[in-house]
């Protein structure tokens, strides 16, 4: 579990992937990569844990505009 938890990081830090895309990416549920990286990784590596609390507070912020592009794909076909 730890060695997914760093794994995940890095993917996410590398690839500036959302949890989905990250849950996608390793065949997991979406569950358990928010459980690996805000509950397992701060004990096994802090600054690292640091680094994807950014991009996470990150994606979240902009959560709101991404479903609203999508919601826009939807009704233009594109």
């Amino acid at each position: 579990m730890e060695q997914r938890a760093r794994l995940l990081a890095v993917y996410m830090l590398e690839n500036g992937a959302t949890v989905r895309a990250a849950a996608r990416k390793f065949g997991i549920s979406k569950s358990t990569v928010h459980k690996d990286l805000t509950t397992r990784l701060p004990k096994i590596s802090p600054e690292l844990y640091g680094q994807v609390r950014a991009l996470l507070d990150r994606n979240r912020a902009e959560r709101h505009i991404r479903g609203g592009m999508a919601t826009r794909r939807k009704y233009r076909g594109c």
